[in-house]
């Protein structure tokens, strides 16, 4: 498989703060990002609720909160963000609308130093049969775009009641593999091998969004899925993971602010209240922004050396994302293998300005 160019590497990850088509388009006029992703789509589009799904920002030291449901909220110490989402309200092919209408916002040749136009992830979730639909239709729209688009599955949203994250479960991720190695095949029998004139790829890059593992039965569970796939039917075809996004938030977590409240005797007491609302009745959502960044990097480091065990694995990328907000946790994403970096929680905090402040922050080390 070919790899997925970010140049130069680092890019937003899937999140509330690129949903919108304005949004996309400030994000991919950013000269300091090398690619962009849209938030998690369904063929449908998900329910999305204001008043259960929420995000917050939060200063990890004090657990002091900001409003819900704010963009660029919070002090300067809110590193920290929590939220009870779910996916994008907006259906997949409403994004891939979106990307047709980038590209005819494209010059004639990529500007500056650029060997070619920012790439788009486009980060869709489902079912297996319900993934490789979207993988028709972004493959679909490649024909009609002039930047290459890469498939991001998310299997690692803990915010879905009763629908466990399949990654965490190497069978049912192998049915996800599975189910689109077939279609790559079927994709190339009636295209034939040649690659696409834009891109130089044979077909659209696809990647996985892992959830942060925390023991090392679960990482051996992702790794025995992909190389299962690798030599699943049919066998002539590689693995068909091109990257893996790791990782997304961590779930089971909850905010608690305090409340002054007067009892019936007249007393005020403080009591403890959630932050947010949740689709549960909770509160209960995922934990990401600077506390995750130390999980996020031994996430990265422990697949990405495990990737360089198998032979048949070793050429997929990661994409480290977990706390990334200056240019100090970008080069840690790097030193432990990360071939580009995301942003989700300081671009919410910050705006796309973050990248321009992670740019020249790395210019002026290098000077």
């Amino acid at each position: 498989m070919a790899p997925l160019k970010i140049t130069p590497p680092i890019l937003n990850s899937a999140n509330p703060w690129c949903t919108t088509l304005e949004q996309l388009l400030e994000l991919y006029e950013s000269a300091y990002s090398g690619a962009i992703t849209t938030r998690t789509s369904l063929l449908n589009g998900f329910p999305h609720n204001r008043e259960i799904h929420q995000f917050t920002f939060y200063d990890p030291t004090s657990h002091d909160t900001s409003p819900p449901n704010i963009d660029q909220a919070g002090k300067p110490g809110d590193t920290g963000s929590l939220n009870t989402l779910g996916y994008s309200p907006i259906p997949l092919e409403d994004y891939l609308d979106f990307i047709k209408t980038i590209s005819r916002s494209l010059p004639s040749r990529p500007e500056g130093e650029r060997e070619h136009f920012k790439p788009v992830v486009i980060s869709v979730t489902g079912s297996a049969e319900e993934v490789v639909s979207c993988y028709k239709l972004i493959s679909s729209c490649q024909r009609d775009v002039r930047m290459v688009l890469a498939m991001e599955i998310n299997l690692s949203c803990p915010n879905i009641p009763d629908k466990p994250p399949p990654a965490y479960n190497s069978a049912s991720l192998l049915t996800y593999l599975a189910a689109l190695k077939t279609e790559i095949e079927r994709q190339i029998s009636v295209d034939g091998t040649s690659a696409h004139p834009h891109t130089g790829h044979i077909h659209v890059p696809i990647g996985i969004k892992t959830p942060p593992y925390t023991y090392q039965d679960q990482y051996n569970g992702l790794i025995k899925a992909l190389k299962d796939s690798a030599y699943a039917e049919p066998e002539h075809l590689p693995c068909p993971i091109t990257f893996i996004t790791s990782c997304n938030t961590l779930g089971s977590s909850l905010l608690l602010a305090p409340q002054v409240e007067s009892s019936s005797d007249g007393q005020s007491h403080e009591v403890y209240h959630r932050v947010l609302e949740s689709a549960t009745g909770t509160g209960i959502g995922g934990l990401a922004g600077a506390p995750l960044h130390p999980l996020a990097l031994g996430n990265v480091y422990t697949i990405k050396g495990l990737l360089f065990q198998h032979k048949e694995l070793e050429q997929i990328q990661i994409i480290g994302v977990g706390g990334v907000e200056d240019a100090a946790g970008y080069g840690r994403m790097l030193a432990v293998g990360a071939a580009a970096v995301g942003v989700g929680t300081a671009l919410g905090r910050k705006g796309v300005k973050i990248f321009q402040e992670i740019g020249q922050e790395l210019a002026a080390s290098a000077t």
